[in-house]
């Protein structure tokens, strides 16, 4: 059985357009770029047939894992959902306990994480220890860089979070 996981709308449609383009547009730019390299002679020796067929091989791979993105997707509107307690889609201000600063992270499919933009996955460490969590909470979570304790400053949703 193909186990789900969530992922906003926004992260389909993402994903989905990715698909879209290489599968109808760089699949047969690629296939002419093999056809055309093709014609410069012997197979064995012709570093452009190469280069193209190499070029397709990665295209298809990357066709392939986003299939799989797509196939085990569960589209969940976060909007939809209560932000009374920490829950998928929710943007949480945290105050960090040891640095007293705060930061803030919302809670996306895995697919869609980017620590950079403030994006973490659900199945993150610190998104698992979040769950649940009301405002004011304390949370201990158990990250690559060691524990760290946290306060639950802010959860709210927050649309503009997922274009950041």
């Amino acid at each position: 059985m193909l186990e789900k996981e969530p992922m906003t709308p926004k992260g389909y449609e993402k994903i989905a357009g990715e698909l879209e383009r290489l599968k109808n547009v760089e699949r047969a730019e690629v296939a002419h770029e093999i056809q055309i390299a093709a014609q410069l002679g012997d197979l064995k020796e012709n570093a452009e047939y190469h280069a193209a067929k190499e070029k397709m091989n990665h295209l298809e791979k990357r066709v392939a894992l986003l299939e799989g993105f797509i196939a085990k997707a569960q589209v969940v509107d976060p909007s939809s959902l209560p932000h009374k307690r920490v829950s998928f889609g929710s943007s949480v201000t945290l105050l960090d306990l040891e640095t007293e600063k705060e930061v803030t992270y919302t809670i996306v499919g895995s697919v869609e994480s980017d620590v950079s933009r403030g994006l973490i996955s659900f199945g993150s460490p610190l998104a698992r220890a979040l769950i649940g969590k009301e405002e004011g909470a304390d949370v201990v979570a158990d990250l690559p860089s060691g524990i760290k304790e946290f306060e639950i400053v802010k959860i709210a949703f927050d649309p503009t979070a997922f274009e950041r």
